[in-house]
C-alpha cells in the first residue's frame, strides 16, 4: 500500500511483461489486451513498442485502447471528444494497430468514473468471459487506478474486492512488482439484464435525489474533473463508507514526509472455494512501461505531484509580442522569435505549475536567479539541486498561423504539459523551445484541443494573461435538473 522509490530499468520491465504475455493461452485463447493510454501524452510514447513488445510469440486476441484521463481536458469546442477518438485512431494506426487487431478505442476516467461503465458493457457485449485480460500502459497512464475501479465494478465477482488486493498506485514506475489480478464475473444474460436495469433506473436520477453522502462524494469528483461518471455494483450494494479521500493519482505519502510503518491489527482474510475459481478468466495488472526521455524521470517525488495535474487543467493563455519569452516552472521556455504580430500561447499542464513571462532580453536573468527558487518551483533545492538537473537545450520551432480562433500546433515539453500556439492567418512565426537535456520535446500537429484560446476569458488590463475560469464538469450518468 506504500509507493516505493524503486526504479526499474526499461529492460527489465519488458522481460517481466513480456514474460507475462507468453504464458501458455487459457481457456483455448490468447488474452485480450486492454491497453491504457494516457490522452495528455499523444503521441503516446510507449504504443509504437507494442507491436514488438508482444511480438509473433504473443497469441493475443486483439488490443483494446482505453484513452485514459479525458477528465482533466476541457472542452474546447462541441465534439471535442469525437476528435479526441480521431486522434487516438491516427496514433493507433500510426503504430500498426488496425484491422482485427484493434478491437476498439474507449475514452475514460479512471478516477471520477466517465466512460467506465460504458467501457464494462463493451468488455462484457463483445469479449464475455472468453478469456484472459491484461491491462498495459506507460507508467503514469492511470492503469493501476483503472484495475482499482474495475475492481469495484460489476466486471469483477462480487466477492472479490473483499479478497483482492488493489494495486498500489503512485506516480512512480515499479510499483507493480507481482501480477494482481481479479476474477472476471461471467456476463450471463440474467446479470447483463440486471445491470441494464440497474444503469437506466440511475440515468433517470437527478442530482436533487441523490442522497447528501452522494452529493458530497459527486461534489468532490467535479471539482477535479471536467467529466465525472458513477461506477456501481448491480450485484452488491455499495458500502456507506467509500473510501472518498483516496486520491489515487498522488503519492501514497505527503509532500514533506516520509512514509512511515502504521502497524495494522492483523485480520483473518476472506478466501475464494475452489468452485468460485475454478474456470475463472481473470484481469490482470502489469508492470507500467517506462517511457524514455521523460522529465519526470529527472524529477524527485515531491516534484513529481507537482508536475502531474490530479485536477481538471485550466487553460491559461498570454498574448506575447516578439521578443517575449514564456516560462512553465522551470522544465519549458518558449521563446517569440520572430514575426509581424501577437500571438495567443495556452498553457495545458498542472495548475501547480508556475507560468512566467518575461522579456527575451531578462530570460536568462530570470532563469539563473530564480531556478530552483518559488518563483520556478520546480526543480526545488536551490544550488545543490541544479548540480545534478541538466541544462535546458534549444529548438527552433517555425509555424504559419491558421486563425485567430485556432491553434496551429501545440508545443509539447516532455510530460511537463505543452503550449497550443495561435496566430493569426497566414502569419509566420519562429519561437524557440526549451527543455532538459535528454527529454523530448514534440510538436504535436493538428493540436490536441484547437480551440482553447477561445475559453481564455477576459484580458487582465496591463498584462498579458487572461482571467480564465475553470468550464463546468458534467455528470454522463445523471439527468440534468428540470429535464424533462
Amino acid at each position: 500500500g506504500s509507493a516505493l522509490r524503486l526504479r526499474l530499468p526499461p529492460a527489465e520491465h519488458r522481460r517481466v511483461l513480456s514474460a507475462a504475455l507468453r504464458r501458455p493461452p487459457r481457456h483455448g485463447r490468447g488474452p485480450l489486451l486492454l491497453y491504457v493510454l494516457d490522452l495528455t501524452e499523444l503521441p503516446d510514447p510507449v504504443l509504437p513498442q507494442l507491436p514488438a513488445l508482444l511480438g509473433p510469440g504473443v497469441p493475443a486476441s486483439g488490443v483494446l485502447v482505453v484513452g485514459n484521463k479525458v477528465d482533466l481536458l476541457p472542452a474546447d469546442c462541441r465534439g471535442h471528444l469525437g476528435r479526441l477518438r480521431q486522434r487516438v485512431a491516427a496514433a493507433c494506426a500510426l503504430a500498426g494497430l488496425r484491422g482485427d487487431a484493434l478491437v476498439d478505442i474507449r475514452l475514460v476516467s479512471a478516477k471520477t468514473g466517465y466512460g467506465i461503465e460504458g467501457l464494462i458493457s463493451r468488455l462484457q457485449r463483445s469479449w464475455k468471459c472468453a478469456g484472459d485480460v491484461y491491462l498495459l500502459g506507460a507508467t503514469n497512464s492511470g492503469k493501476s487506478t483503472l484495475f482499482n475501479t474495475l475492481l469495484r465494478s460489476d466486471y469483477c465477482k462480487s466477492r472479490a474486492p473483499d479478497i483482492i488486493d488493489r494495486a498500489t498506485v503512485s506516480p512512480w514506475p515499479g510499483t507493480t512488482l507481482n501480477l494482481l489480478k481479479f476474477p472476471i464475473i461471467n456476463p450471463t444474460c440474467d446479470r447483463i439484464f440486471r445491470r441494464q436495469e440497474r444503469l437506466k433506473e440511475e440515468a433517470t436520477k437527478t442530482e436533487d435525489e441523490l442522497s447528501s453522502e452522494e452529493k458530497k462524494y459527486l461534489n468532490q469528483l467535479k471539482k477535479q474533473g471536467y467529466l465525472v461518471g458513477e461506477v456501481g455494483r448491480t450485484f452488491q450494494p455499495q458500502k456507506s463508507n467509500a473510501e472518498i479521500d483516496f486520491d489515487p493519482d498522488m503519492l501514497s505519502y505527503s509532500m514533506d514526509e516520509d512514509p512511515r510503518d502504521t502497524p495494522k491489527k492483523r485480520e483473518e482474510r476472506e478466501e475464494f472455494t475452489h468452485n468460485e475459481v475454478k474456470d475463472a478468466r481473470w484481469c490482470f495488472d502489469t508492470p507500467g512501461i517506462v517511457k524514455e526521455d521523460c522529465v519526470l524521470n529527472l524529477l524527485t517525488e515531491k516534484e513529481v505531484k507537482l508536475v502531474l495535474p490530479s485536477h481538471a487543467i485550466v487553460p491559461r493563455t498570454f498574448i506575447l509580442k516578439p521578443g517575449m519569452v514564456l516560462f512553465l516552472a522551470a522544465l519549458g521556455r518558449i521563446d517569440y522569435l520572430e514575426g509581424e504580430k501577437s500571438a495567443w500561447f495556452s498553457v495545458l499542464a498542472s495548475n501547480l505549475l508556475p507560468v512566467h513571462v518575461t522579456t527575451l532580453s531578462n530570460a536568462d536573468t530570470i532563469y539563473e536567479k530564480h531556478v530552483a527558487q518559488e518563483l520556478l518551483k520546480v526543480p526545488m533545492g536551490g544550488e545543490e539541486r541544479m548540480k545534478e538537473f541538466p541544462p535546458l537545450v534549444p529548438q527552433d520551432i517555425t509555424l504559419k498561423g491558421v486563425g485567430t480562433t485556432e491553434a496551429v500546433a501545440d508545443i509539447k515539453l516532455s510530460s511537463a504539459g505543452w503550449v497550443a500556439v495561435t496566430a493569426h492567418a497566414e502569419e509566420e512565426l519562429l519561437l524557440r523551445a526549451y527543455t532538459p537535456k535528454g527529454t523530448a520535446l514534440v510538436v504535436r500537429e493538428p493540436p490536441l484541443l484547437p480551440y482553447i484560446s477561445t475559453i481564455r476569458g477576459a484580458r487582465i488590463p496591463g498584462t498579458p494573461v487572461y482571467r480564465t475560469k475553470k468550464p463546468p464538469s458534467f455528470v454522463e450518468n445523471l439527468r440534468t435538473t428540470g429535464s424533462g
